[in-house]
Order: structure tokens, then sequence, then C-alpha cells
């Protein structure tokens, strides 16, 4: 079993004075817990309530001297998080929230370290504890994070839901792990078989993750310079419903504009999406153990007729005169790749979902992200739906491009809404656009921005009403069966 126990503490006071939680401002809490560095703050005066941050995935550190048996530098590469940007920070510490995150003991796919199981805490649950003992037992507790810490987030409160009141995960992988890393091997598959098959790009088991990402950079700029190339990049953005959205303040590209659209998803591969497919993934099977992804029995002609992207693919193909047919059949045809049983299970445990929620969620995201898509959202209204747990399900959208995009208005907007459903017991249209929009326009020009780089830019609220189409290949816990066919 991990030790969890606190090696070190230091306290770190802002500015604006000493002490914890006193009249003269707020403080920092700094320190260690097992391998997990953490940080606490604490508003000047406490309303009594805990907002427990679960941060995104942070890539392995390529310094050999970041890890835990060098503390000091450990703290530098992998510190705690308690809010995903400073001006929220500050403002929900002007509010009274009391701010906890820790770094999680290990960086990458550091689920299994940030949820624990049966014979650990994890890392969230042991900061809570800590939490308790030095500030005192908190009112009550709400979970809330991005993109990876979304996926930890949804974690958290199916596994204690005694421990929290509810939960926002923002742009969180909530179809879960195996889905997730489906559909990527399925855009690996189609990219290697169709762009470049003769080539050394490994798609699993990936022994040199920079060379093999460099090659396949090397290969998506080849493609993307001709139109039987482009046409077949569409194609695999089409597997995985990459929408053809990429700049956060761009305006989005007519439905039929497919050429930008398909520069968009351009843009996301060669930027964001590939990096993860390419050589992170590596990181994935170490913690793992193997491949937990397949495509065994995947029939890439009906994924094509389900997708968002259709059309696309039908007209780019169809000006570069390149027949789809002969490209479906050739992956239908392909070898195709098995999952390692053990990895399979390693990934379910870390994390797939059950649907059972007894407390109230509120999830949102942006509708023009291309590295975990909108359409997660539906993957898991799909399993909460069997439950009848939907009257504590909300979901939210915010009209704009990228991955957790959001201004520091529409996230504190959206965190009061969750909280008055947990003061009310009722969501009435606390959760509607045009009532989000205007609460977070109240909360004034400071925080309607967006950053871009050093540079904030006012943006106005974006949620809109939005319903996404199914996930390409949903899986949850209901459908953990059948490993013959991985």
């Amino acid at each position: 079993m991990r030790s969890f126990a606190l090696i070190s503490v230091i306290v770190l006071v802002l500015a604006s004075g000493p002490g914890v939680a006193s009249a003269a401002g707020p403080t920092t809490e700094v320190g260690r817990i097992g391998d997990a560095n953490f940080v606490i703050d604490m508003p000047s005066s406490w309303n009594g309530t805990l907002l427990v941050y679960s941060h995104g995935y942070r890539e392995p550190s390529s310094d050999p001297s970041c890890t835990p048996s060098n503390p000091a530098l450990w703290a530098q590469c992998n510190p705690g998080q308690d809010a995903g940007d400073e001006l929220t920070r500050q403002s929900l510490l002007s509010q009274g929230f009391a701010l906890a995150g820790s770094g999680y003991s290990t960086m990458g796919w550091a689920v299994a370290s940030a949820l624990g199981d049966q014979s650990s805490p994890g890392d969230q649950i042991a900061l809570m504890d800590h939490f308790a003992a030095e500030h005192g037992h908190p009112s009550r507790s709400i979970a809330w994070g991005h993109s990876l810490g979304g996926m930890v987030t949804a974690g958290l409160v199916q596994r204690h839901p005694d421990r929290f009141a509810g939960a926002l995960p923002m742009c969180g992988v909530l179809a879960g792990g195996i889905a997730t890393w489906n559909i990527g091997l399925d855009g690996e598959f189609i990219f290697k078989t169709l762009l470049a098959p003769s080539s050394n790009l490994q798609l699993v088991h990936i022994a040199d993750p920079s060379a093999n990402l460099t090659t396949a950079e090397s290969i998506l700029a080849q493609a993307q310079a001709t139109p039987s190339g482009r046409a077949r990049i569409a194609l695999i953005a089409a597997m995985a419903d990459t929408p053809g959205w990429f700049a956060p303040l761009s305006p989005e590209p007519a439905s039929t504009d497919y050429n930008a659209r398909e520069q968009n998803q351009f843009e996301w591969d060669s930027q964001v999406d590939f990096p993860f497919l390419f050589a992170l993934r590596a990181d994935l099977e170490a913690k793992a153990s193997g491949n937990p992804s397949w495509n065994t029995r995947v029939n890439y002609r009906q994924l094509l007729e389900r997708s968002i992207n259709r059309d696309e693919v039908l007209a780019l193909y169809s000006t570069a005169g390149l027949s789809l047919e002969d490209d479906l059949a050739t992956l239908q045809k392909s070898d195709r790749i098995a999952a390692d049983p053990a990895a399979v299970d390693y990934l379910t445990r870390f994390i797939s979902y059950n649907g059972d929620i007894d407390i109230p969620l509120l999830s949102m995201h942006t509708i023009g992200d291309g590295l975990v898509i909108p359409q997660d959202e539906e993957a898991y209204a799909d399993v909460v739906r069997p439950h009848a747990d939907t009257t504590r399900l909300r979901q939210v959208f915010v009209h704009r491009a990228g991955h957790c995009a959001f201004t520091p208005a529409e996230t504190i907007a959206a965190l009061q809404a969750l909280i008055a459903r947990v003061n009310t017991g009722a969501w009435d249209a606390i959760t509607s656009p045009g009532t989000l929009n205007a609460r977070a326009l109240g909360l004034g020009p400071m925080l309607n921005v967006f950053g871009s780089g050093q540079t904030l830019i006012p943006t106005a609220p974006a949620f809109v009403p939005f319903s996404p189409s199914e996930f390409p290949r949903p899986f949850d816990v209901r459908n953990d069966q059948d490993h013959d066919a991985r």
C-alpha cells in the first residue's frame, strides 16, 4: 500500500497578510502527501465550502531528475494546483471558498494516482483528509476539474459520493479511458493504412515516442499538401468526430466550408492530437502494462455513416478524384489490432463510468473541442439514463472552439449554478443558456475575458443550446465483455 504520510508542510502567506484564513487576507499552504505535492488556499473569511480541484493532463517531464526523489525539483515540475486560472482563483477566494488541489503523485495519465483504489485512498481523497485535519471539516465539498481532471472529478464522485455535495467536470474525458483511446487508435490505424502503409510508424507498443511522433508529423504534413491527402485527413477526422473549428476566438466555419473545416482538423492533428496518439500513448501503456485499445470487428463504413463529418469526407474525396469505397475496402481487409486484456482491465478501472450518481453533477464543454470531443457528454449521459439519475445531471455547452476554452466568468457562472442546485434541490432554469450568460455578464468585465498568450481579450459569454451526437465508439461498465473481440 502506498504511504500517504505527510512528508512536509510549508505555509506560504500571500502579500495580503499572515495567518490561516485571517481577516488580513487569504493564505496559501503548500506541501506534500506521499509523492503528491498539494496546494490549499484559504480565504480571509471561509464560507465553509471546499472546492477540490483536479488538474488536467501533464506531459511527463523530459528531465530525468524530475522525480519524487528530488523534492525541490518535483515541487516545481509537478506542483499542486487548485484552480484552472488565476482570475478564477482570486474571484472564488473573494467569495469565501476554500480551494485545494493535488499535483498527483505521477504525471501523464495520472488517473490511478488521483483516484486510488481499494488499497489506497488516492491523492485527492488524501488531500481532503489533510484539509479536514489542518483547517477543519468543511460543511460541504464540491469536486471540479478540467480535461483529465474532469475525468477524475466524475470518478471521485462515483467512488466517494459521501464525500461530495456536487461536481463540475469541465471539458472532461467523460466517455472514459477505453472509449477515448479506442477512437484514438482508429485515427492512428486509418492514418497509417491509407497514408503510410510501408512506414515504420508504430500505433501501439511505441518504442521511441519522440521519433514516432516526428515520423507521424512528417507524413501528416506531406498529406496536407495534396487533395488526396486532405481527403484522407478528413476521413480520419470523421471517425473521431473532430470538429472543423480550431482557434478559440475565430468564427465557426460554415458547415459546408469543407476546405476550411479540413484545415482546422489538420491543425487539431498537428498541434494537439498527434502528440497524444503517436507519443504520449507510450506513457499510458507503461502504466497499463500493455495496450488497452482495439479495433477488431470495427466497421469503418458504419462509423463514417454516423459521423458529423460525413458530408465533408464525401465532398473532399470527390474533389480529389479519389475512391472512398476503395479506401474503406482497404481498411476493412487490413489486419486489425487487438488489446492486451490486462491493460483493458487497468483502463476500465481508471476509469469507466457506471452512471450511478447520487449528487448533482453539472458538466460543461465547448462545442469546438477537438481533443476531448463534446460527444463525451453524450456518452456520459447515456450511461446515467438507465439509473434514473437524470434529475441530478445537467450538461451545458459554450459556443467556442478549443479545449477547455472557457472564460473565468463562464466557469464561475457554472459553479454558481451548481451550488444553487445543491442549495435548493432543483435545477429549474438556472442552467439555461440565457440564465448562465446573464449570470456570467453580471460578474463584470474583469472576468469576461479570454487569455491568448499574455493578453486578456474581452469575450462575451457564449452558452448555447446544444445536443451532441452519439460518441463514435462508446464503452462503459455495461459493455465490459467479449474480451475476444478486442
